[in-house]
């Protein structure tokens, strides 16, 4: 009798992990926006407190903060908690693959759940040309070099802090908010597309456009953690781990263990490695924003003229 492979539990803890992930977002998101509320109102909402994590929403912007960081050795106050997460992810991916795509993204578990939601309506997905798929795939390099040139090879140090210490950096999370609670005709359609090529292609959006997926596919590639295969057992159905008919043919593993790690360790080392990187941060004080209540009173009012 063949004893139960508990590899095939990986799909049950991956989408335990999403999904919770995904509400805590949403909660953020929720709390901000009341938090937001309450100036936009004159005080006349209740007051609540700003979650620091609503920066993760700013990826261009903790760019900036890294470079500034590496080359002055100090964390812009503003929104400390946007580089944090930053670091925390490439971190993530330094050790751990592109685990924070697949375990944690609440964009990723979307698109997810949208084409497993287009097999189940349409019956099947559909696959772009092998000549164009990897033409596409190029698209989100060739953003991420955007990027990387723009921000971390033309902008000087000093650009960058008058940058990070400009109003329309200190509400970039409030204007982040008002893309989403506020979207013209033309966001709606963007997102629309995006959303209707995601039923029908697999992860399109993460496969050919993300940049923030790009970088950390580049910085997976030093990962110890890989697809390992037992050369002795393996059938050759090119499957993976969870649905594999050999056991322990396919394992995630570094590459000085040999044996089966138990279906728990990696999904449990993907969420260690985010909470240690953002407990560092909040234990170094590099967290919550220097910005005070009065500070948004004064900036909010701001932003429907702050356009760059």
């Amino acid at each position: 009798m063949n004893k139960p492979n508990f590899h095939s539990r990986i799909p049950t803890w991956r989408a335990l992990v999403q999904w919770g992930f995904f509400a805590w977002v949403v909660v953020i998101g929720i709390r901000f926006g009341a938090f937001v509320r309450h100036f936009e109102t004159g005080g006349a909402t209740p007051l609540v407190t700003r979650p620091p994590g609503v920066e993760g929403f700013l990826p261009i912007g903790a760019l900036a903060s890294t470079k500034l960081w590496l080359a002055t050795g100090t964390v812009n106050p503003v929104h400390p908690a946007a580089l944090v997460i930053f670091l925390t992810i490439v971190g993530m991916s330094l050790v751990a693959k592109k685990s924070f795509c697949s375990w944690l993204c609440p964009v990723g578990t979307l698109s997810e759940a949208a084409w497993k939601l287009g097999r189940r309506l349409f019956g099947r997905n559909f696959r772009v040309w092998p000549w164009l798929d990897v033409a596409l795939r190029g698209v989100k390099y060739l953003l991420l070099l955007f990027f990387v040139k723009l921000i971390l090879i033309d902008m000087p140090a000093l650009a960058l802090s008058a940058f990070l210490d400009a109003p329309y950096w200190a509400v970039s999370d409030v204007k982040m908010l008002h893309f989403f609670t506020n979207m013209s005709a033309t966001t709606v359609v963007i997102l629309a597309i995006l959303t209707g090529l995601s039923f029908f292609y697999k992860n399109a959006w993460c496969r050919y456009l993300c940049p923030y997926g790009a970088l950390l596919g580049v910085a997976s590639y030093l990962s110890p953690f890989k697809i390992r295969r037992d050369t002795a057992g393996c059938t050759g159905c090119l499957t993976c781990v969870a649905s594999c008919p050999e056991r322990d043919v396919l394992r995630m593993a570094p590459p000085f263990w040999r044996r089966p790690l138990p279906a728990w360790v990696f999904p449990a080392l993907v969420v260690l490695l985010f909470v240690a990187g953002i407990g560092t941060g909040m234990a170094t004080g590099n967290w919550h924003s220097s910005l005070s209540a009065d500070d948004y009173r004064r900036l909010i009012p701001m932003v429907p003229y702050l356009s760059h």
